[in-house]
């Protein structure tokens, strides 16, 4: 069971919306159904709702674990009128060729875009829908736990404990850096960057500073966060949380400079998307002590090669790509990428678009 009956009636509540217009008379007049492919399993509620809706007819690749391969995706797609991907597909101009002119709704299972074109879809008129706010609780709660694991080396406590390294009690033997006191910086401040400081605020941050491409006053009051110069973030922050959308203007932007401008002290957080850090220079920050650890939840490539040099260091702590892996979340997304779907198709506003 992906979650409880309970948890599920609260995400129809939060996320499926009400599709109007379906009556049965309008279903009669409908000559054809409308052809959907959905490149991944998605959780249950989504798929339910898509076959429930009675507008459409759902082609699925149905494994969880392997994704569609492209030659298949580039089949399977071909005269469909909507598709359902995840971020794992990238849909660019070849997708959108086989596709052909039928198409006319993307729906990503994702807050993040940066694996479609957007500048293709908006030539070809197709519609986009993506996934905010249903994630921002578990992407934020993930952020908090990496942040602790990291900063108070509970991975490499962890390893010391089972195989034999935990001796006599000592005065220094795995010392980490404490939230108390400390100035918590925020790369990006949105609905998420905002969710990570209130959560964080009964551990007695001192202050919470952000930088961003202009200021965002209304979020920042919520968190009484002080705005600051990119450089200043570095500067001044003991833990630096990256919750900034991956850009053109953002690819790599935490690299060697920014760390050279931190603390040696200072604990480096991305919950955001591994493109935005040089991995490489992010490597010799924490070789040399330039900074004191780093926990990451996204990487470049995904998965990350087990032979890469980031694994080899204690201090820092590498997971999967999990930090929207609640089973009430991921149903929460499933049904609003369906709802966006079905909305689009029928030419109404979707609850999430993405303005192109």
């Amino acid at each position: 069971m992906w979650c409880s009956r309970m948890a599920l009636r609260r995400i129809q509540r939060v996320a499926a919306v009400p599709l109007t217009g379906l009556t049965s008379g309008a279903l009669r007049k409908m000559s054809t159904l409308q052809r959907v492919y959905v490149t991944r399993q998605i959780p249950p509620e989504g798929l339910r709702i898509l076959r429930e809706s009675g507008r459409v007819t759902v082609d699925l690749w149905d494994s969880d674990d392997v994704p569609v391969p492209r030659e298949e995706l580039l089949q399977r797609v071909k005269g469909v009128d909507g598709l359902v991907c995840v971020l794992t597909e990238k849909i660019d101009a070849e997708l959108l060729d086989a596709a052909g002119p039928n198409l006319k709704v993307v729906s990503t299972m994702s807050v993040g875009f940066d694996h479609l074109s957007l500048q293709e879809l908006k030539k070809r008129r197709i519609r986009v829908g993506y996934t905010p706010d249903v994630l921002t609780d578990s992407v934020a709660e993930l952020t908090v736990a990496l942040l602790l694991t990291t900063s108070r080396r509970l991975i490499e406590a962890t390893h010391e404990a089972k195989t034999g390294g935990w001796g006599t009690w000592r005065t220094l033997w795995l010392c980490g850096h404490e939230l108390a006191n400390s100035t918590v910086g925020i790369l990006g401040l949105g609905r998420i960057g905002v969710a990570i400081a209130e959560r964080l605020v009964p551990f007695k941050v001192k202050k919470f500073i952000y930088a961003d491409v202009a200021p965002r006053p209304e979020l920042a009051a919520l968190i009484g966060a002080e705005y600051v110069s990119f450089d200043q973030l570095a500067e001044r922050s003991d833990f630096l949380a990256v919750c900034c959308a991956l850009t053109p203007e953002t690819k790599e932007i935490c690299n060697k400079s920014l760390f050279s401008k931190m603390k040696d002290t200072s604990i480096f957080i991305n919950t955001s998307r591994g493109g935005v850090v040089n991995q490489e220079d992010l490597y010799e920050a924490l070789l040399t002590g330039q900074i004191a650890g780093a926990g990451l939840d996204v990487t470049v490539p995904e998965p990350l090669p087990t032979d890469h040099p980031l694994f080899t260091l204690k201090n820092c702590v590498i997971l999967p790509h999990i930090a929207s892996a609640s089973y009430t979340t991921r149903n929460a997304m499933s049904a609003l990428a369906a709802n966006n779907l079905l909305l689009g198709l029928k030419g109404e506003p979707m609850v999430k678009e993405l303005q192109m």
